[in-house]
């Protein structure tokens, strides 16, 4: 009789087989790892790089914290050998589905930027469809040298914790960003000004790219109800006023973003922050038909 495994995959490796398998599984599941535990951590920034890739706004939210479960997921398995397995797989479909989604989107996503690190820019192109066929490579070599997964009940235990703690992250960023409080002065168009006295609205952006452009000519066309908008380059900031005249945004300046970003956790532009007598009103991530008009309607701040 045939015993478990065999079939399917040696029960002894030769050691450079071994090597290999471990290496491609572990670089393999760092990748997922900070992948996934970045879109945890930060789900609106997350959101926000989701829409900008054609995903629905309101879909933004629940798929950013749907792929960092998933990601995290994957890569914890990676790590455990009699999870591996399944962890290759799984990260196999991950990367087909990507690699797919991407190339139906390919026209209208080419040049912008698709990273999973908020750090590392990774744009669309043949790059990014050889940069993925590599992990492709990788997770079918630790599935495919590795000996079959067991202990399901075990790896869905592993599944409940990561759920656990996206839901705890999630509450504990909506709970941050809700009343924050912002710096008592900031420097706009070279004079100290009150972010403590009516209402503001606060626009980081980077002036390179195309969502924040396209972001503010949509604002620049909102009828404002006494609200003071302030606009805050994240890098090259001497392309503000070009900026502002391409996309017709009548709006301050502040070149304040190190002294903003200990307040205002964000990771790339386009990110807006609402703000009344000093207090974080909503912080606005998604720029998209409906976004930031609705929050900001909501609010008060539009008519």
């Amino acid at each position: 009789m045939a015993h478990p495994g065999q079939g399917t995959v040696p029960l002894d490796l030769p050691p450079w087989k071994r090597i290999i398998c471990v290496v491609s599984a572990v670089l393999l599941a760092l990748v997922f790892l900070v992948s996934g535990t970045w879109k945890i951590s930060d789900p609106l920034g997350a959101a926000a790089r989701m829409v900008q890739a054609q995903v629905p706004a309101a879909l933004g939210l629940p798929a950013a914290i749907g792929f960092g479960v998933a990601e995290v997921f994957t890569g914890v398995l990676l790590l455990v050998p009699r999870f591996r397995r399944w962890g290759a797989w799984l990260a196999g479909l991950m990367l087909v589905a990507f690699m797919v989604y991407f190339a139906i989107y390919y026209n209208t996503l080419r040049g912008n930027d698709c990273s999973c690190f908020p750090w590392l820019k990774r744009v669309v192109g043949p790059g990014f469809f050889i940069s993925d066929g590599l992990m492709l490579l990788a997770a079918v070599i630790a599935g495919w040298w590795e000996r079959p997964s067991q202990s399901l009940r075990s790896a869905l235990v592993v599944l409940g914790a990561v759920a656990v703690f996206a839901g705890v992250s999630f509450g504990v960023t909506a709970m941050r960003e809700s009343g924050l409080k912002a710096p008592g002065t900031i420097t706009v168009d070279g004079q100290p000004y009150s972010l403590q006295h009516g209402r503001v609205f606060l626009y980081f952006f980077d002036p390179e790219c195309s969502h924040c452009e396209a972001a503010a000519r949509a604002m620049s066309k909102f009828q404002w109800k006494e609200v003071t908008i302030i606009v805050v380059p994240t890098r090259m900031p001497q392309f503000t006023e070009p900026f502002l005249n391409a996309a017709g945004l009548k709006a301050k300046a502040s070149m304040d973003v190190k002294l903003l970003r200990e307040t205002f956790k964000f990771g790339d532009g386009p990110y807006g922050a609402a703000l009344e007598y000093g207090r974080q009103k909503a912080a606005i991530p998604i720029f998209d038909s409906g976004e930031p008009a609705a929050t900001l309607r909501k609010l008060g701040f539009i008519e």
